[in-house]
């Protein structure tokens, strides 16, 4: 008899992932998702100048692993505000991970206090800079292994 190789088998870990409403770029969501992908991530991509009703909407209607925000356009701290709250106002999403990276001001130093007040406002992770791609990984790789994210899945 030949032996069995048993694999466990888990769902992925699922993201929404979008930018900024006021911002248009998409480069950088397709490098985020493929990125993602690679690292065994389902992505479910909104695109560009994403309203915060549609990523409130997405979000609720299949309860992501991960919420990831990606803003290019330097006014991503303007609107990053408004994003968290819409989130955040909503039970089933408040304890979600949410991740906010990109380039979000025009100047550095304004860029260093958004940072600040944007994790005080309910962002879990704001990621800027030469750090921001390997600190994204590894935030993937702990919300992929949270406990409480297969708990959820399984109940």
């Amino acid at each position: 008899m030949s032996p069995r190789c048993i694999t466990e088998t888990r769902p992925k870990p699922y993201a929404v992932l979008g930018s900024t409403p006021s911002d248009s770029h998409t480069w950088n969501l397709l490098f985020i998702q493929l990125l993602m992908e690679e690292n065994g991530w389902s992505v479910t991509n909104l695109g560009a100048c994403v309203p915060v009703a549609t990523l409130v909407d997405e979000s609720l209607r299949r309860v992501p692993d991960l919420i990831v925000i990606s803003t290019v356009n330097g006014h991503g701290a303007q609107d990053a505000r408004q994003v968290i709250e819409g989130l955040r106002s909503e039970p089933s999403l408040a304890r979600v991970p949410v991740s906010l990276g990109g380039k979000l001001c025009v100047s550095e130093d304004l860029e260093r206090q958004a940072v600040d007040d944007l994790v005080a406002a309910g962002f879990d992770a704001v990621l800027v800079g030469d750090t921001a791609v390997p600190a994204f990984r590894s935030l993937l790789a702990e919300v992929a292994t949270a406990p409480e994210r297969h708990a959820s899945r399984s109940a």
